[in-house]
């Protein structure tokens, strides 16, 4: 469904034509979700300068943004510091997985639950909650004297990410005139790029330090400082805003969708780590009878008048069901991609967290650099994405064909002029499509559907994960550490699933409908 909305000012109102006759408090058609509601006490939110100030809403952007950086770097960060947190806390196999996973799981989880508290309570209220969650919770993890207090603490780091992230989609669509908004998610593409990328050039600069004898665990001493910041910028500076229709949270369909997304989540991030047992496979077979009851609370309490958690409608709308659907696809190529890269140039080519973070850097820049000029050719539509799907896709044929002709003399740098191109590729596909995505829901709904867009982000993250573990460790069989040859064609094997996936991709997009047939 297409909606146009008119020209609004800084603070999402209409801009109407001022009327000599109308009470100025009245003044223009009013939208149902913006960030000054009519209740006159959350007017003290707004920025100085006044509702009208254009610096004011880029200011604010600016600040969740940090926070939306830290959510995503966490994700990563960790991988890095693994073996100096097995090593120093004495931790299991078992007990490192969690610490990785943990944060994932609860992440995940809680994402949409984390949208709609949004939408009832305040987006602003609600990130600042989530990151000051998140900032206590980075405390506990770089304090944690043993492996199950860390695993506690990223528990509930998770849980601060999944308040934070949501909101950022929604600050987006609330604070910046429709005209910006694709500036605007190019920004955020290029935020959430970046943090994916420098996740282990960070990680890996820290463990390298060794700041004053930590080992790792500055890598969460350093979300306090940046959380604490963002923390008295947003109370000063990021304006309040609710969706005015939203009322008690639907605790009975949080419920079930919390238990539906466990058994689908689970087995997908821990299951290749434990070789695919039994309970993975059962854990992904239940969660469709779980997935089927949360329709029917959610049409139950529809029927009622009340606020499902998710409206089953916005599902079957096209728009957001094929946005939806390449949201998943893309994540899985992207989250694919950076577990076997990362695998490949440490345990293949035997470089160190540090080198690896390096060689990503290139791509990194590239992703930066294409998701600013995406929010720039927004005019072109889904030609954009076309065109970055596409560029992907001959960057992964060009990573295939090195990785197969060089063999045992493959070197990491031979790998960058293609993971250039991977790059530039995600950066003109990523940005433009959560655009495109949220550009279609209605003002009521943004803080619904940008949970349901973070949680198919991270599905499509797990489920390619997982896909490709399988076909990469499959590949790669019993081969040594630094056997160069078998760990290139296991690159090689698993890169054919993003193709496949880029494929895909391609061919929805034709689906999707076109910003510059919706302007005609």
């Amino acid at each position: 469904m297409t909606q146009t909305t008119p020209p609004s000012d800084p603070t999402g109102r209409h801009a109407a034509p001022a009327r000599q006759d109308a009470p100025v408090r009245q003044d223009g058609p009013v939208r149902q979700d913006r960030p000054v509601q009519q209740d006159r006490p959350v007017r003290q939110d707004l920025p100085p300068g006044g509702p009208r100030s254009t610096a004011a809403p880029w200011r604010a952007l600016a600040i969740v943004l940090a926070g939306a950086f830290m959510a995503v770097l966490d994700t990563f960060i960790v991988l890095v510091a693994a073996p100096a947190i097995q090593a120093d806390l004495h931790s299991s196999a078992a007990d490192v997985q969690l610490i990785l996973a943990g944060y994932q799981l609860s992440y995940a989880l809680a994402l949409i639950t984390g949208a709609r508290l949004g939408d009832r309570f305040g987006r602003k209220r609600l990130f600042m909650t989530g990151m000051a969650l998140f900032t206590l919770s980075s405390v506990g993890c770089a304090l944690a004297p043993g492996s199950g207090s860390l695993i506690a603490a990223r528990l509930v780091q998770g849980l601060g990410a999944a308040a934070m992230f949501p909101q950022v989609f929604a600050v987006i669509q609330v604070l910046i005139p429709a005209a910006r908004r694709p500036k605007a998610f190019g920004v955020l593409g290029a935020v959430i790029g970046m943090a994916t990328m420098s996740g282990q050039l960070v990680g890996g600069l820290l463990i390298a330090a060794d700041l004053f004898g930590l080992s790792w665990r500055p890598v969460f001493w350093v979300n306090v400082p940046v959380g604490l910041v963002t923390l008295l910028l947003a109370g000063r500076f990021v304006p309040e805003s609710r969706a005015p229709e939203a009322r008690r949270l639907d605790l009975p369909g949080a419920v079930v969708l919390t238990v539906a997304l466990t058994l689908l989540v689970v087995p997908l991030v821990e299951g290749r780590a434990y070789g695919w047992p039994l309970w993975a496979w059962l854990g992904l077979a239940a969660s469709v009878p779980a997935f089927a009851a949360f329709g029917l609370v959610e049409r139950r309490v529809d029927a009622r008048g009340g606020t499902p958690l998710v409206r089953l409608r916005l599902l079957r709308e096209r728009p957001f069901a094929v946005g939806m659907t390449l949201v998943v696809l893309t994540y899985a190529g992207i989250n694919s991609l950076f577990l076997v890269l990362s695998l490949t140039l440490q345990d293949g080519l035997g470089m160190d967290a540090l080198g690896a973070g390096l060689v990503y850097t290139p791509f990194a820049v590239a992703f930066f650099a294409a998701s600013l000029v995406a929010g720039r050719l927004a005019r072109f539509g889904r030609r954009v994405l076309l065109i970055g799907a596409l560029a992907g896709a001959l960057g992964f044929v060009g990573t295939i064909a090195l990785s197969l002709n060089a063999g045992a003399s493959l070197t990491p740098w031979e790998l960058v002029p293609t993971l250039l191109l991977v790059g530039a590729g995600n950066g003109l596909l990523v940005t433009p499509l959560l655009n495109t995505v949220l550009g279609t829901i209605r003002p009521g709904e943004v803080g619904m559907a940008s949970g349901v867009l973070s949680t198919g982000q991270q599905i499509g993250g797990a489920v390619g994960v997982a896909l490709v573990g399988i076909l990469y460790y499959g590949t790669l069989g019993g081969a040594a550490h630094h056997d160069t040859g078998a760990y290139g064609h296991a690159l090689a094997a698993a890169l054919v699933l993003n193709i496949a996936l880029t494929a895909a991709i391609s061919a929805l997009l034709l689906f999707l409908p076109d910003a510059t047939a919706r302007r005609a």
